[in-house]
C-alpha cells in the first residue's frame, strides 16, 4: 500500500503543480483528505502548537515527530511527506537511523532542513549540510523505498544575511548530493523564485504559501515553474486564530458570539464516524 502512495507522489513531482497542504493531527489530515488533495504533509510547527511547544530544532523529540508522522499516515489514504526538521540527530549513522525509523511510519516522502537550532551558528557550514544530506539520501536508497528527499534551505527564516544567494548556492549543491525536490522556505519575491526554479531544474521546487505572500495564487506559482505549493503552519495558525479570539471574547466580555461559529457538533460527528 505505501508503496503505491510513493508511486503517486513521485508522480506528482513529473509535472504540473500541486498543492501539499499541511495537517497537523489525524483529524485534520482527514479533512484534507475529503477535499480531494492528491497529497498531504506534516508541520513540525503544528504539531508543535498542539502539543503547548514553540517551534524549534528539538522542541519535540524524535519520538513524538514519529508519533504524529505515524497518525497522520493511518489517518489518510494520500501520500504524506514528513516535515523531518533536520533529522533529530548530528551523528551521521544516527541521522541515517532516524530517516530509516521515518521511512517505517509509512511516508512517501521526508525533508531534511540545514538549520541547526544553535543562534550562533543557525546554518550548518555547507560540507556538513551537504553530508547530512548524503546520509539521509543513502539511508533512503538502502531501504529500496523510494521515498522522495527534499532538501530545506532556511536561510530566509534563520535571517541569513544574503538569503537568496545563500539558497540558490545550496539548493544547487543539496541538488547534486541527491535530493530530489529542493525547498527554501520564506522567499517571497518573484523574482527570486524564478531564480530558485531556473537553478534547480529540471528538479522540482516546493514553494510554502502563507499570509506574508498572500496575494499569490496557486495558478501564479505555476508559471513560475513552480512543481509543490505547501502551506506550513498556516492551516495550523487559523485554527488556532478562531479558538484564541473565542477563548478570549468569553473571557473578556462573556460572549458567545464566536462559539456560534463553531461547526456544527454533526458535522464533525458524522464526518469522524
Amino acid at each position: 500500500m505505501f508503496a503505491d502512495r510513493v508511486a503517486a507522489f513521485r508522480l506528482l513531482h513529473s509535472a504540473g503543480t500541486f498543492v501539499m497542504p499541511n495537517p497537523w493531527d489525524a483529524g485534520s489530515a482527514k479533512f484534507l483528505t475529503r477535499l480531494g488533495f492528491a497529497a498531504l504533509a506534516t508541520t513540525s510547527a503544528g504539531a508543535a502548537f498542539a502539543r503547548g511547544s514553540p517551534d524549534a530544532v528539538g522542541a519535540l523529540p524524535r519520538d513524538a515527530v514519529l508519533a504524529n508522522i505515524a497518525e497522520i499516515v493511518a489517518a489518510t489514504s494520500l501520500p504524506v511527506n514528513a516535515d523531518f526538521q533536520a533529522g533529530f540527530a548530528e551523528d551521521l549513522d544516527a541521522l541515517a537511523e532516524n530517516v530509516r525509523l521515518c521511512i517505517a511510519t509509512g511516508i512517501a516522502g521526508l525533508s531534511i532542513e540545514d538549520a541547526t537550532g544553535d543562534p550562533s551558528r543557525p546554518l550548518y557550514d555547507l560540507d556538513v549540510a551537504i553530508a547530512r544530506l548524503r546520509a539521509a539520501r543513502a539511508a533512503i536508497d538502502e531501504t529500496g523505498s523510494g521515498v522522495v528527499l527534499t532538501a530545506r534551505c532556511e536561510a530566509w527564516l534563520v535571517g541569513a544575511p544574503d538569503p537568496r544567494g545563500t539558497a540558490v548556492e545550496r539548493l544547487v549543491a543539496f541538488a547534486a548530493a541527491g535530493a530530489d525536490c529542493l525547498f527554501a522556505p520564506g522567499v517571497v519575491d518573484v523574482v527570486a523564485i524564478r531564480e530558485l526554479v531556473d537553478a534547480v531544474s529540471p528538479r522540482p521546487l516546493n514553494v510554502l504559501m502563507n499570509e506574508s505572500a498572500a496575494d499569490w495564487s496557486v495558478a501564479g506559482l505555476a508559471d513560475l515553474g513552480v512543481r509543490r505549493v505547501s502551506v506550513g503552519s498556516a492551516l495550523a495558525r487559523v485554527a488556532w486564530s478562531a479558538f484564541m479570539r473565542a477563548a478570549t471574547a468569553l473571557v473578556e466580555t462573556g460572549s458567545v458570539s464566536a462559539i456560534r461559529e463553531a461547526a456544527p457538533f454533526a458535522t464533525l460527528n458524522d464526518m469522524f464516524g
